[in-house]
C-alpha cells in the first residue's frame, strides 16, 4: 500500500482538541489544503464531510518516518467507529497549488450527520467547541 498523506479538516487539525491526542510527535509535516467536489456536515462534537459540490478547508498532513502504519491503523480505528469510512481523494496543497492524493474520512453511507457547515471550514463554523 502507498503511504499517502491524510487530509484533516475537522478535531484532527492543528489547534484542534484531537490533534495532540492522535498527531503530536508522528507527524512529518502539515500544512494547509482544500479538498473539492465536498460539503461539511456537523455531528456530534465534529465534522462529516460528504460528496457534494463544494470545497473543504482543512490540512495535509504526512506520517513521520516509521509511523504511517501504526497511524493508518490508529486512525481508522478511530474514524471508522465514529462513522466514517477512508477514501483516497485529490486535494490541493495551499503553498504551491500542487493536487496531492490523500486519504479523506468520508461519512459512511448512512451515517447521520447534522447541518451544512457554510464555507466548509471547522473552525469558522460558530457555537461552542467540544474540548
Amino acid at each position: 500500500m502507498r503511504e499517502l498523506p491524510f487530509f484533516v479538516y475537522g478535531t484532527l487539525r492543528p489547534g484542534e482538541y484531537n490533534h495532540d491526542r492522535f498527531l503530536l510527535g508522528r507527524t512529518a509535516g502539515e500544512e494547509p489544503a482544500r479538498l473539492a467536489g465536498a460539503l461539511l456536515h456537523d455531528g456530534p462534537g465534529y465534522p462529516y464531510a460528504v460528496p457534494g459540490e463544494g470545497l473543504i478547508a482543512g490540512d495535509l498532513v504526512t506520517a513521520a518516518p516509521g509511523a504511517y502504519g501504526e497511524l493508518l491503523a490508529e486512525l481508522d480505528q478511530v474514524e471508522g467507529g465514529a462513522g466514517y469510512e477512508r477514501v483516497e481523494r485529490a486535494v490541493v496543497r495551499l503553498r504551491d497549488g500542487a493536487a496531492v492524493r490523500a486519504w479523506v474520512y468520508f461519512a459512511a453511507p448512512g451515517t447521520p450527520y447534522g447541518p451544512l457547515i457554510k464555507g466548509g471550514d471547522w473552525r469558522v463554523r460558530g457555537g461552542p467547541r467540544t474540548p
